[in-house]
């Protein structure tokens, strides 16, 4: 006791001594009108990591394509700053990141002005008593490095603002499934060390004009583990936002409106899901916050927000930290005996009242675009009453397997599998088991690309027992742990956001043989021959479809799809298997 009497009290004066030094951030010296370079916001985090090396610690966790680095700030007490000393103080730990989205940057000074008063003027001294922070200034950090004044059209300062695509024009709040970018990758791994309790996503929103300088969006309970959806709305409803508009803002839930150009007409649940921040944060079961400040607010205003908002949130987390690691605890218990998994949603039909604080606007025909041109009057403030149709409810569910098994050969699923953690086992030698495996037919994608990737967006999935042999090194992803939940929405087809979907399994929908045409004439002739009904069935087509009727190759292609020559080529068939506890155990004590 009395060491940590004499160690508070040289903190105390630490605090003191440096209270009378000058740390104003870069963004307050400029009045916000710009935001400070990334060499300039790490030379202000550098300082007060010297300023105070028992509560901050700077480090490096990965490096950007275009070769800068990508930094960390820990934050807690009595040096509790590595993932091993949190959890032995049995400690929460927050992700708080800034800047993945860099035109959206008011994390990043938020977050230097938090840092500063609370580890060295004694502003806020109390911040992190029983928690640990986790902050990234930027996540796109050559997106952040990429500024310019014409980036973000429909914002308000600062001057210059980072671009929405890091290097290699890949939208990082768009890739935590697929993980393509450097910096995704980098990403995980910090996630993977630290494991943390909460990851807050701090963000500019675009859309309409209102009264909210901040909006925030979090999981829908549906989506969640019982335990981190009951403490969402604990600290988020019951404390965060009320003590946030006691401090003199206003906040509302995300708001999503059903037709932009007509506000009156309600809000609705914009769809998050895996290869969103809080999306991804769900299928790992732990809490996420999103926070949304309003593009058309002055620069300072948002920063403002964004401070007491992270400020309200880690008030909360540390006054309560059991209240998070057992919400955690309890998530991942959840998780390792999960039976089925919803990996699609819809909209509830009940809706409920919402009153919208906005302000007045018009409408009118436009001859330009030819629709509807709204324009917002911001210095009339207007009240809505509205309807709410955020919540949501399952939709399509999986029943989840013992294990998923990948043959050794799909080497690129299984560095996916590296990226996120999941544990598994591989098979020490071919294995022969029986397992359910899905036939895929009628795909379809997506008509240009998104990230890089066309999406299969439609396809016909139907489940077949078959036996096959597995060569050595196959991969067993069993479910009885914490990580069911990642490896259903990584591997089941129906997830939206499955590997199958953003197009790792496009070659197997692409037959390698095919049938010279003058070849295939004389199958045709020979199966229907053969095949009475077949004829009928061909007859009817060319009746009924004339696309199909005017395509040589496309009625040729309807005999060879349906003979041995084709099917022999396993068109469609997802390599990806389910077995059950006796294919298992085969596979684990072979």
């Amino acid at each position: 006791m009395r060491r940590f009497v004499v160690f508070s009290l040289l903190t105390v004066i630490s605090m003191t001594l440096n209270a009378k030094e000058n740390w104003t951030t870069p963004a307050e010296a400029a009045a916000f009108r710009t935001t400070p370079s990334y060499a300039d916001t790490l030379a202000y985090l550098q300082r007060l990591a010297a300023a105070a090396p028992s509560r901050l610690r700077v480090e490096t966790f990965g490096t950007t394509p275009e070769g800068r680095p990508m930094t960390v700030v820990i934050a807690g007490e009595n040096g509790d700053l590595t993932p091993d000393a949190a959890r032995a103080a049995h400690k929460p730990v927050v992700l708080l990141q800034a800047g993945i989205h860099p035109g959206e940057i008011e994390g990043k000074d938020a977050g230097l002005m938090l840092l500063r008063d609370y580890a060295v003027t004694g502003k806020l001294p109390h911040m992190l008593d029983h928690a640990v922070l986790v902050f990234i200034p930027v996540f796109s950090v050559d997106g952040h490095e990429n500024s310019s004044p014409y980036h973000r059209i429909n914002q308000d300062g600062p001057e210059s603002m980072g671009f929405r695509g890091q290097s290699q024009y890949l939208n990082l709040n768009r890739d935590y499934v697929k993980a393509d970018a450097p910096e995704m990758r980098a990403w995980l791994k910090l996630w993977n060390t630290w494991k943390p309790d909460l990851l807050i996503d701090i963000h500019t929103t675009d859309g309409a004009d209102y009264q909210y300088d901040l909006t925030w969006y979090a999981e829908d309970p549906h989506k969640l583990p019982p335990s981190i959806a009951q403490w969402q709305t604990a600290a988020y409803e019951g404390y965060v936002m009320p003590h946030y508009e006691k401090l003199g803002h206003l906040a509302a839930p995300y708001l999503e409106f059903r037709d932009g150009r007509d506000i009156t007409k309600g809000i609705q649940n914009f769809g998050s899901g895996p290869r969103f921040s809080t999306g991804y944060a769900a299928i790992r079961n732990r809490a996420g916050l999103l926070i949304e400040t309003h593009m058309l607010k002055p620069y300072k205003v948002r920063v403002d927000a964004t401070y007491d908002v992270v400020r309200t949130v880690l008030d909360y987390v540390s006054a309560q930290p059991d209240a998070l690691l057992q919400a955690s605890r309890l998530a991942d218990d959840w998780a390792a005996t999960l039976t089925t998994v919803p990996v699609t949603y819809k909209a509830s039909p009940e809706a409920t009242p919402f009153v919208l604080k906005g302000v007045a606007f018009t409408q009118e025909h436009s001859d330009i675009s030819g629709d509807t041109w709204v324009r917002y009057d911001p210095k009339i403030k207007k009240d809505y009453p509205i309807q709410s149709f955020n919540a949501l409810l399952p939709d399509q569910s999986i029943n989840v397997p013992a294990a998923y098994v990948i043959p050794a050969q799909w080497t690129e699923i299984i560095e996916r599998l590296d990226a996120h953690g999941v544990p598994y086992i591989r098979t020490p030698g071919p294995a022969t088991v029986t397992v359910t495996r899905y036939q895929l037919d009628d795909p379809s994608w997506a008509t240009k690309p998104f990230e890089r990737h066309l999406m299969l967006r439609d396809v016909k999935v139907h489940e077949i027992r078959t036996t096959v042999t597995l060569p050595k090194g196959s991969v067993v992803v069993a479910t009885d742990n914490p990580w069911a939940n990642i490896a259903v929405n990584l591997l089941e087809p129906q997830a939206p956001d499955s590997l199958l979907r953003w197009g790792y399994f496009n070659a197997i929908f692409e037959p390698k043989e095919y049938g010279e045409p003058r070849v295939v004439e004389a199958l045709a002739r020979d199966m229907i021959a053969k095949d009475p009904a077949l004829k009928q069935e061909f007859d009817a087509r060319v009746q009924s479809d004339p696309a199909f009727a005017a395509s040589p190759s496309a009625r040729l292609m309807f005999f060879f799809q349906r003979s041995p020559w084709y099917t022999a080529q396993n068109v469609g068939a997802y390599p990806v298997h389910k077995i059950d506890n006796r294919a298992l155990e085969i596979l684990a004590h072979p």
